[in-house]
């Protein structure tokens, strides 16, 4: 980390005053995202090329395995498709420069076909969240107004009831026999590509809204240029990578964990159409498939360490299983500590294309619980409420810098003016720096909770819970209470075949929390509400919970 820009944790950064994000998005959509920091000029890097270089290089290893539907391409097959699907875009559906092109479609190949192809001509990627509702995705499409929507046959009601609601001029469908294949097979191969520079936006990835309607985040090709070199030593990703991705494409992690990477690099991706924590032990088992890299949200290895099969998995060829988009609890680093596999915590959001922190594995064990230290290329600060530098074990709010950080939300000039300083963008999330430099994401500042004055962060209440042999999840709210404004609500789903009171969790949080840090109300449910990621949804149990009256558990029990 020597060639790290970040301060040291003793170091106190003053606020630049830099150029900062756009406070809009540009009235014409042809042109580039808002204002870049300087040291983001007119570099022509085209992401889309990554396959190209491959294609001439080793055009006959494989780039991607599409494991719902068996089919495997070249770097070779994907450059020809990629490019017919460019001219088909661009004749048949008059995508140009700027226009947005949506996707709706569980795990597949396609997406990423669609991603390549979208920069080439210099258009936008629009991946989006397959759970969401008519109503959801109506607001998405309408904000975004892209001119083509492609959507497999398992969403295909949904695809056009959105298509439709919005004035989506174009369809496209999925599938062997869908017009998505047969455009392909008809078209020419385009033979010029759009030029585009680090600062052109490529994606809009839409946040999941959880503080009210989802927004845009801005990601430029320079941004998931960043990702890639950030990444790639980091995670140990070469050309002889090998990925099973098992979250959804249209979420960042999906797409840029490590998806993206691996590709840059000239690796091989494998794609689950969905996951499946029995089939991904299996495929990582399978001498066969040579899967090396994987990546997953604290729930995935949670629910692979729960599978009958996980006690005898080999993770002898894994050299990389990262995990991030949640605190994760030590309990279960400690699991898969036990078969071998040293998971590598990081730290990084869609807006920030995501990598800001990474936690070499050789720190693992030493450092559990840290996201590790920030990347390369890019700046962190932990700041106080009044926009002064934290000391060290300080709490603060972290706030970022640098060329993979988003220039700003699209058609959002209220988001962009809230979450930038200086360039620098506020990420909401609670954290300290240790004497070591190690950074500690403690919660987000959102979930913290005041209770007779004090601070709770749930995440800390959360580990504590995962201690418990027979928790299988928890989530811990604040909530209204007229004494002590307000108190801390458990929700704990209990592992099958176990038993578990309140008084109980109560025993064990006295024992290793102060008193107003420990839940005052426990309630039991047999799962805890999730996002498309795996992410424990917080806002659903507010409002699930939200009448709830607490008892105080140290009279109760």
């Amino acid at each position: 980390m020597g060639a790290d820009p970040t301060p040291g944790p003793a170091t106190k950064r003053k606020t630049d005053s830099g150029p900062g994000p756009s406070t809009g998005t540009p009235a014409d959509h042809d042109q580039a995202a808002p204002d870049r920091p300087p040291w983001e000029g007119n570099l022509p890097v085209r992401y889309y090329d990554w396959i190209a270089h491959h294609g001439r290089r080793t055009p006959d290893k494989v780039a991607m395995v599409d494991l719902g539907s068996g089919r495997r391409f070249t770097y070779a097959q994907s450059d020809a498709r990629i490019s017919r699907l460019a001219a088909h875009l661009r004749d048949t559906h008059k995508v140009a420069r700027g226009d947005r092109v949506a996707v709706l479609a569980l795990n597949t190949s396609d997406t990423l076909e669609v991603q390549f192809a979208c920069g080439r001509l210099g258009a936008v990627f629009l991946p989006l969240n397959t759970r969401l509702t008519v109503p959801e995705l109506q607001f998405i499409v309408g904000d975004a107004s892209p001119k083509v929507m492609i959507h497999d046959g398992d969403l295909a009601e949904t695809a056009l009831n959105v298509a439709r609601l919005c004035n989506v001029s174009s369809t496209l469908r999925l599938g062997p026999d869908g017009s998505y294949e047969a455009g392909i097979a008809a078209a020419q191969p385009i033979e010029t590509f759009a030029p585009v520079t680090l600062d052109d936006i490529s994606t809009i990835m839409y946040t999941s809204g959880t503080t009210g309607q989802p927004k845009g985040a801005i990601i430029t090709h320079g941004m998931t240029f960043f990702n890639c070199v950030n990444l790639g030593g980091l995670a140990y990703i070469s050309p002889s990578s090998v990925f099973l991705c098992v979250l959804p494409l249209f979420h960042t992690g999906g797409l840029n964990c490590y998806t993206n990477p691996v590709l840059h690099a000239g690796g091989t991706v494998l794609i689950m159409r969905s996951f499946d924590p029995g089939e991904a032990l299996r495929l990582t088992s399978d001498p066969a498939e040579r899967i090396n890299v994987f990546f997953g949200v604290p729930a995935i290895y949670q629910f692979m360490a729960q599978h009958p099969s996980f006690a005898s998995a080999d993770f002898g060829r894994l050299m990389i299983g990262g995990v991030g988009g949640a605190p994760m609890p030590v309990p279960l680093l400690k699991v898969w500590e036990a078969r071998g596999v040293a998971l590598q915590q990081g730290y990084g959001m869609t807006e920030t294309s995501p990598a800001v922190m990474a936690l070499d594995r050789e720190d693992a064990a030493r450092k559990a619980g840290s996201a590790g230290k920030p990347v390369l290329h890019t700046e962190v600060r932990i700041v106080r409420p009044d926009g002064t530098d934290a000391d060290v074990g300080e709490l603060g709010e972290l706030w970022v810098r640098g060329p993979n950080i988003t220039p700003g939300y699209w058609n959002r000039p209220d988001a962009n003016a809230s979450s930038f300083t200086d360039g620098w963008l506020h990420t909401g999330d609670a954290t300290r720096v240790d004497e070591e430099g190690f950074y500690y994401i403690v919660d987000r500042w959102k979930d913290m909770y005041i209770s007779g004055g004090e601070n709770v962060y749930p995440a800390e209440v959360e580990n504590v819970l995962h201690q418990i042999a027979a928790v299988a999840e928890a989530a811990v709210i604040g909530i209204p209470d007229e004494q002590w404004g307000e108190v801390g609500m458990a929700i704990v789903a209990v592992k099958p075949g176990q038993t578990l009171t309140p008084a109980d969790i109560h025993a064990h949080c006295s024992a290793n929390l102060a008193r107003f840090k420990c839940p005052r109300i426990i309630e039991f449910v047999e799962a805890l509400p999730r996002n498309a990621t795996g992410k424990i949804h917080k806002p659903t149990l507010r409002k699930q919970f939200a009448e709830q009256k607490p008892t105080d558990l140290a009279q109760a029990s």
